[in-house]
């Protein structure tokens, strides 16, 4: 039985009409201001300590880098739900020289907040905060919400994506790596890939082999402008030390060279990255996807087969069930 869609009135946007806009940066080309930045990496692997030292620089003024244009100390709100306040996030954040006053957390005492609570825009604006940290992305789905699920992880990164748009609010979601090793690092992301198709930047932060105190920071996707350079720190017990342009790519990060692959083999490595349970996405978006990845649509399709994903119509429009292929 086919769902009957809702009738909306049609509402037509001149681009005549359309104001041109240039992309403001917090940190170029690595964080746009009113869009959304991921970082990622392995647990332990120091994304939380590189954006709580960012943190504590931009609230006081300054930038991670020379080329950060920061010229005035920043408002910024710090979601966490794995350190405690009191006896590691505050530490931390004094250990980095931060000025506290101008980093706030939301109270959740009476409410555990999710991507989808009001009181995230309320927040914003009533501390004019330029940036909004949720670390880890993960803790703030809310109980219903499968971040697995195509259709429910893009509704919720579009209302992100909107409320970052409307207050020109940078914000940072902090994802764990999932344990599929051996892939591309987008398909390593944090459950669905919309995660990472709607994020204009995800950087990922890791470990570099042979160096126990170095972690790399490479920038796996930026649709605003050119790639940026790989950069490094250190943490040690005197604690985070930027050290700025370093020489290594996301793979050599991820452990090792991704072998080269035929391209039916890079179309199956694709849709296994995107299959899980209950997924349902689009068959245009899926090919729309796929195409940035320079697979074409006929290969698609062969691989599409041969991993049993079948393909049913739904309200008029085509989907691909990526959980009804092979287990």
């Amino acid at each position: 039985m086919e769902m009957k869609e809702q009738e909306v009135a049609l509402k037509m946007i001149s681009m005549a009409d359309v104001q041109s806009q240039e992309v403001r940066w917090l940190w170029y080309p690595f964080i746009p201001y009113g869009k959304l930045t991921i970082i990622q990496g392995d647990p332990g692997d120091g994304k939380t300590t590189l954006v709580l030292n960012l943190a504590a620089r931009l609230s006081r003024g300054e930038g991670m880098e020379p080329g950060m244009e920061i010229t005035e100390p920043v408002h910024i709100i710090y979601q966490t739900a794995e350190d405690g306040l009191a006896d590691t996030v505050k530490p931390r954040l004094e250990q980095a020289g931060a000025d506290c006053t101008r980093i706030s957390v939301i109270d959740e005492s009476d409410k555990i907040l999710s991507m989808m609570d009001e009181r995230l825009e309320q927040a914003v604006i009533r501390q004019n905060a330029k940036v909004l940290i949720l670390d880890p992305i993960q803790a703030y789905l809310g109980g219903s919400m499968d971040m697995n699920r195509a259709n429910e992880a893009r509704d919720m990164t579009k209302r992100l994506g909107a409320l970052a748009e409307r207050t020109g609010c940078a914000i940072i979601l902090i994802g764990h790596m999932n344990k599929n090793g051996g892939g591309k690092a987008a398909y390593r992301g944090m459950g669905s890939i919309d995660f990472f198709a709607v994020a204009r930047s995800v950087l990922l932060v890791g470990r570099i082999e042979g160096e126990e105190n170095l972690r790399a920071v490479v920038q796996i996707k930026n649709n605003l402008a050119g790639f940026g350079h790989a950069k490094a720190f250190a943490l040690s017990e005197e604690g985070f030390e930027w050290m700025g342009d370093y020489e290594i790519s996301a793979d050599e990060v991820l452990g090792g060279i991704v072998p080269k692959v035929n391209k039916k083999d890079k179309a199956l490595q694709f849709l296994r990255g995107m299959m899980a349970p209950d997924t349902v996405v689009p068959s245009e978006e899926v090919v729309a996807l796929a195409k940035e990845e320079g697979i074409a649509k006929r290969t698609l399709e062969s691989a599409k087969k041969e991993l049993g994903i079948r393909a049913k119509r739904i309200a008029g429009k085509w989907y691909w069930d990526l959980s009804s292929g092979e287990e």
